[in-house]
């Protein structure tokens, strides 16, 4: 295999790292500190890889890229950043860039990846996506953020079904949107559809469209998502609570790529990219029988994981900055710092609502502080105490998103002495998502009296009986 490498860095101690271990692994190895160097470099011997930083003096490794894959289309790059992005990614990916990374990166992890674009340069070169620009900002510069970004920029432009798995909070939006907006759909329509939000009967005539009468209260025609979305992207967001009657009629779609409003006999082709997300774990619910296991394959040709804030806690930092930004772009006083017993108080807490429970957080902080700074008082007790609970038994205690759902409920229906009514508008949802979490949590046979409710209570926070 061939192993000429170009290594362009200005920072000399990183440089001299590189070609170190590379030429240790027997390449023929290369090096340059900025652009102009790095193109006189290629001239002389053409190189089978380049490794280049994002910020050179004069032109950027992206520039320098680009010139240099004029001359050889073959050739492969890695981009190398200590200010990752979404939209570097993007830029890179698009630009025609084998992989990217940022800074600090792993040796090993270099090795791996040029071996991987040395056997693209073999199989005749890696991808090459058309340019686009991705509109929205995911905040993150770990990474696990980094692979994200990878992720997005790698799939924008394909046409496979995308599964975006992460619990809840993580941004699996973000990521749907960012793709629909990296790749060619991006001028086309991005629509978005809630799948428990609907009952099984309203869901299908929202996907799919109805024809008038087809039943009461279809008093005209109406056109499905699936027909709003043409030449653009569907997601269907938390479609692991997606009824399995739906499930079956939205795999004929994916592989006919037809729908057939309700009431009607007529097929419509359909040009629709098709994004999924779910903070489900799809292969267990496939095992209870909730969810079908020929949509699972057909959903995840690839899967983008949004990892869980938790995973991610050097992110932080900069997320802080971001709602703080954001607060103060809507006319809100905001603090000008906030003090390191704060962030360290962040950091501490485990995030089980992820991002989200983050803005959440800052935006109280913001409400609640009294000085120029936002300070540990300023937070919320359960997170200066890092996720402890207090006086209640369970201190240090962490569980999963799932019982803390799940327990949360059973609290509800106690409260309001098993009225499942009123729990489903406590808990902000409609009558039949409740009726899913309860058969979920194996409480659908929980009487309606509030002493079996607090008896549920009970076995939910014992775990050695907790289902």
């Amino acid at each position: 295999m061939p192993s000429s490498i170009l290594v362009v860095e200005d920072d000399a101690v990183a440089r001299e790292l590189l070609v170190e271990v590379l030429r240790r692994d027997g390449h023929t190895v290369r090096f340059a500190e900025d652009g102009e160097a790095a193109l006189a470099a290629a001239a002389a011997e053409p190189p089978d890889v380049l490794v280049t930083d994002v910020r050179l003096d004069g032109m950027t490794g992206i520039e320098l890229m680009q010139t240099l894959r004029e001359r050889d289309p073959a050739m492969q790059a890695i981009v190398v950043t200590a200010f990752g992005s979404l939209e570097t990614a993007v830029e890179a990916i698009h630009g025609g860039a084998f992989d990217y990374m940022s800074k600090p990166f792993s040796m090993d992890e270099v090795r791996r990846m040029v071996q991987r674009a040395l056997q693209a340069r073999q199989d005749a070169g890696g991808p090459a996506l058309a340019p686009g620009e991705a509109r929205r900002t995911i905040v993150g510069r770990s990474e696990a953020m980094t692979r994200v970004f990878t992720s997005i920029a790698r799939v924008a432009n394909q046409t496979v079904s995308i599964l975006i798995q992460g619990e809840t909070g993580t941004g699996k939006e973000l990521v749907a949107r960012a793709v629909h907006d990296a790749g060619g759909r991006a001028s086309g329509p991005y629509v978005a559809v809630n799948c428990p939000s609907l009952p099984e009967g309203l869901l299908e005539s929202e996907l799919f469209g109805h024809m008038r009468g087809s039943f009461t209260g279809a008093t005209g025609d109406r056109t499905g998502l699936f027909e709003a979305a043409e030449g653009g992207t569907l997601l269907l967001d938390e479609i692991g609570d997606m009824p399995l009657g739906v499930q079956s009629k939205l795999l004929r779609v994916l592989e006919s790529n037809e729908v057939r409003r309700v009431g009607s006999t007529v097929a419509r082709r359909v040009d629709v990219r098709v994004l999924a997300a779910t903070n489900c774990d799809l292969v267990r619910a496939v095992a209870r029988g909730t969810f079908r296991e020929d949509l699972l394959y057909r959903l995840n040709a690839v899967t983008i994981a949004v990892p869980a804030l938790r995973e991610r806690p050097e992110d932080i930092p900069l997320l802080v900055t971001h709602f703080l930004e954001k607060l103060a772009a809507d006319g809100v006083r905001v603090p000008s710092k906030i003090s390191d017993t704060a962030l360290r108080a962040l950091h501490t807490y485990p995030w089980p609502g992820n991002v989200r429970e983050l803005a959440h957080v800052i935006e109280r902080a913001v409400a609640l502080a009294r000085g120029p700074h936002i300070e540990a008082e300023d937070l919320p007790s359960v997170v200066r105490h890092g996720g402890e609970r207090r006086g209640d038994g369970a201190v240090g205690t962490l569980r999963s998103l799932e019982d803390v759902e799940r327990a949360h409920i059973l609290s509800v229906l106690k409260s309001v002495g098993g009225a499942r009514g009123r729990a489903a508008s406590i808990l902000g949802v409609d009558r039949k998502t409740l009726y899913r979490k309860l058969r979920r949590y194996g409480l659908d046979g929980t009487s309606a009296d509030a002493p079996a409710a607090a008896s549920g209570e009970r076995e939910a926070s014992d775990p050695e009986r907790r289902p």
